[in-house]
């Protein structure tokens, strides 16, 4: 665990995030881009630390900041602490059925990485009718099928 003390960085008004001094990293122990668990204002998430420009930076996105009532500049006190937990994607059961019954889209389906498997299960969730849905469950597995 790890706690530093920075402001909210956001170099464009859509985009913010947690800047992470060297040390805090090298303190972590886990590598450049490790999985963390960010407790910032009393608000806590998960997320993963990316390198942009040459600084390491925990996103923050507009969902985080009006969660935990953040704004660009603001002054704050983070904990990070190395998410170890393993991070997994709920497969809607529409999909999960059809993935059940072919053991190859399966196997690509388990071999993707999380942010991989978030990519193609969340628009599926995000349909609004049940022939985008469908539709979209269609072109996920056929993605896996290649």
């Amino acid at each position: 665990m790890a706690t530093f003390r920075t402001a909210i960085y956001a170099p464009r008004p859509t985009v913010a995030g947690i800047e992470v001094p060297p040390e805090i990293i090298d303190e972590l122990g886990a590598g450049k881009k490790p999985a963390v668990v960010v407790e910032v204002g009393g608000y806590t998430y998960r997320s993963t630390v990316g390198v942009m420009g040459g600084k390491s930076l925990i996103p923050l996105s507009s969902e985080h900041r009006k969660a935990s009532g953040l704004s660009a500049g603001d002054e704050v006190e983070v904990t990070l602490t190395l998410d170890e937990a393993p991070r997994v994607v709920a497969v809607p059961s529409d999909l999960q059925g059809l993935l059940d019954s072919d053991p190859a889209a399966t196997a690509a389906y388990e071999a993707l990485s999380y942010s991989r498997q978030r990519a193609l299960v969340e628009p599926i969730d995000q349909a609004k009718t049940a022939e985008t849905r469908q539709r979209r469950i269609e072109k996920a597995l056929e993605s896996l099928r290649g």
